[in-house]
């Protein structure tokens, strides 16, 4: 791979766990709705952005909704997302999540943020690593979430840099596909047979190591 120049974070399953939120937040709406949901179907909506959860939700339970109405279940799910997340800070993310971070701007490279949620802003004020990154991309500014390559090319766009010379870090399947799509090398954190198709996979971001992959 040529020399990279930045590190594109995902951040849910990478940096802290908002899964369990995010999950009871999709269970309490598809009780709602009498949609089945367990494990395995919230296992589909990981790296898939909100909207695009809905939609697989949705299909699963063999339902079809007008625009508004699915505008109004999408913004019941992120309310109660919201109010679970409240209470997240510093101590929140990952070991070694900040380190990583640190270890990308004390290398001089450029940092960017590429989360398919939407309350990615606020989320990493409270766990205090807004500083950290140069960009934050905004996922309603793309056409196409998670697997498309879309959030991706735009931190590159961003950061005015080509796609070969970033480096992408995700825990989903779709989110390693996205990377893989806009032309990086992808790192996966979890289990390699679910991230089989990543560059290399690390069980947890306190085992990413920078010098892997850049020579100072």
């Amino acid at each position: 791979m040529p020399p990279i120049s930045a590190v594109l974070f995902d951040l849910d399953g990478v940096l802290t766990d908002t899964a369990h939120a995010h999950y009871a937040a999709w269970k309490r709406l598809a009780d709602e709705l009498g949609v089945p949901f367990d494990e395995a179907t919230n296992e589909a909506l990981k790296g898939v952005d909100r909207m695009g959860s809905l939609d697989l939700l949705l299909r699963h339970g063999g339902l079809s909704v007008d625009p508004e109405s699915r505008d109004a279940l999408a913004s019941r799910k992120n309310g109660w997302y919201l109010d679970a997340i409240q209470a997240y800070g510093p101590a929140d993310l990952f070991p070694g999540a900040r380190e990583a971070l640190c270890a990308v701007r004390d290398a001089g490279l450029r940092s960017a943020l590429c989360s398919a949620s939407r309350n990615a802003p606020a989320l990493i004020d409270r766990l205090g690593i807004a500083d950290l990154f140069d960009i934050v991309v905004d996922p309603a500014s793309v056409p196409h979430g998670k697997p498309a390559p879309d959030i991706f090319l735009a931190a590159a766009r961003q950061l005015d840099l080509s796609a070969d010379r970033c480096l992408g870090v995700e825990d989903a399947p779709a989110g390693v596909a996205a990377i893989h799509a806009a032309g990086m090398f992808a790192i996966g954190i979890g289990d390699p047979q679910v991230l089989s198709d990543a560059d290399r996979v690390i069980p947890s971001i306190a085992d990413f190591r920078l010098e892997d992959y850049h020579a100072r």
